[in-house]
């Protein structure tokens, strides 16, 4: 008995999914875009052939996603939401914060595309986004002299990549090497790996900076991949060998 009731709520919790789902389905099909209208209550209800309760949970479950917006009193309804790059990011990020993620499974991902992504973008940025990219590789001259410089340019070095990952045509590629970039930010941060300044680390991210964006206002496609990919192997390095310092000092602690 214990068992067919377990099953039955099982049944009756996904319901609401699976309308959920034919919604999102509906408004693709139809090419609806953010701010349009959905059917009311009771057109959804016969549309989809359920009961009341099921329709509401349902569009509970989009607004919890961000995918719709319900309003109340005259003239509400349900309008069609617009999920930002910047909330997708937020919520993936949430996933992966409780997950082990190590340094080598981010630099796997970023050896992989990053440097494809520069040389996609070698003759195609525009002269504003060059003397940004350019302001953002010199804007610490000098290296750290404490933890918290040490934090901010390491922040500052990933905002350079973030950058770069937002001027790619590619819409999805450049999600994935943005969330990269923020993954890595906050993995800095919560892991403290700023703690102690990394002269070489600050040395040679500046240095490759600074010769991407020359490769890249050169159009030199192959250039701007060999930097980007030297880069992303000693930055690598040097993280884990920055890391492996503080577990051994916490360790000895």
């Amino acid at each position: 008995m214990d068992g067919s009731d377990t099953s039955t709520n099982k049944i009756k919790r996904s319901r609401p999914v699976k309308v959920a789902d034919q919604i999102k389905q509906w408004v693709v099909e139809r090419d609806l875009k953010g701010g349009d209208k959905l059917p009311n209550e009771s057109e959804m209800i016969e549309l989809f052939g359920v009961s009341k309760g099921t329709v509401r949970e349902a569009l509970r479950i989009l607004e919890a996603q961000g995918l719709i917006i319900t309003k109340t009193g005259p003239g509400g309804g349900s309008i069609i939401g617009e999920v930002s790059a910047e909330r997708a990011s937020s919520l993936l990020a949430n996933y992966f914060y409780f997950q082990d993620l190590s340094l080598s499974d981010i630099y796997q991902m970023r050896k992989a595309l990053e440097p494809e992504l520069v040389a996609s973008l070698a003759g195609k940025l525009s002269d504003e986004q060059l003397l940004e990219l350019e302001k953002l590789a010199e804007m610490h001259p000098n290296p750290a002299e404490n933890p918290e410089e040490e934090k901010e340019q390491h922040i500052s070095s990933l905002r350079f990549h973030a950058r770069l990952s937002e001027f790619s045509g590619n819409m999805l590629l450049g999600f994935v090497i943005g969330f990269m970039s923020r993954i890595l930010t906050d993995l800095t941060v919560y892991r403290r790996l700023y703690d102690k300044p990394n002269y070489e680390l600050w040395k040679k991210g500046r240095e490759h900076q600074i010769q991407l964006v020359t490769a890249l206002r050169a159009g030199e496609a192959q250039t701007a991949h060999n930097i980007m990919k030297s880069h992303m192997q000693i930055a690598e390095e040097l993280m884990k060998t920055q890391e492996a310092s503080l577990t051994k000092q916490f360790m000895g602690d």
